[in-house]
This record gives C-alpha cells, sequence and structure tokens, in this order.
C-alpha cells in the first residue's frame, strides 16, 4: 500500500498547510500567538493525523477515528481561514483558493472515512 506520503489527501493538505504557512508570515503581529498559531497548527495537524491514522490501519475503529480527527481539523482550518478574510488579512481570491482546496480534502477524507475497507 505504499506509505501514508503517497496518499493524495496527504500531499493537498500538506501543500495547502505550507501555502498557509507562507500566507500567514505576512499576518500581523498582534495575531501571532492567536490567529497565525491557530490556522498553522490546525493546517499542520491535519496530516499529522493522517500520518497516524494509516499506522493505526489494522485497526479499523482506530483508523476512522483518527481520520474524523483529520476532518475535524480540516473545518477548524477553513474556519481560520474563513476570520483571516473577514479581517482583510487575505484577499478574497487567496480564501476562495485555500477554501475549495481545503473542501477537496473535506471530500477526500469523507471518502476514506465511509470507505476504510480500502485502505486497510
Amino acid at each position: 500500500m505504499g506509505c501514508y506520503k503517497d496518499l493524495e489527501v496527504f500531499k493537498k493538505a500538506y501543500s495547502l498547510a505550507m501555502d498557509i504557512f507562507e500566507i500567514s508570515k505576512s499576518f500581523p503581529s498582534e495575531e501571532k500567538y492567536i490567529l497565525t498559531d491557530q490556522i498553522r497548527r490546525c493546517s499542520r495537524s491535519v496530516c499529522a493525523n493522517l500520518g497516524e491514522a494509516y499506522r493505526r490501519r489494522n485497526y479499523p475503529a482506530h483508523f476512522v477515528s483518527k481520520l474524523t480527527d483529520c476532518d475535524a481539523e480540516n473545518t477548524e482550518t477553513e474556519v481560520w481561514m474563513m476570520f483571516s478574510s473577514s479581517c482583510k488579512y487575505i484577499s478574497d481570491s487567496e480564501f476562495k483558493n485555500l477554501s475549495e482546496r481545503c473542501a477537496e480534502v473535506g471530500r477526500m477524507l469523507g471518502y476514506i472515512i465511509s470507505h476504510p475497507e480500502k485502505y486497510l
């Protein structure tokens, strides 16, 4: 089955997290420990939880549980992106791009959660 890094959803989530990191470098310093930290942490957590889930695929319930953690972190990422957009820290086009990518990761996670047997 390869490695978790070979999963298309991991690649997309990792790319999204890295783009969020780059974009968040321009956030105001007063947001350093609030918005900037949170959006970076949850976007990275999607990837970290995917790695953990992949290692637990011998235990279907644990596998799905970690995947639902990924999905929750992905949703949290989207909420922080909404705040970033509303606060005008990112442009409308950046928000649209990031939001669409976040939704794609969510759909991919949803598929795996609904069909875990294909990954066990």
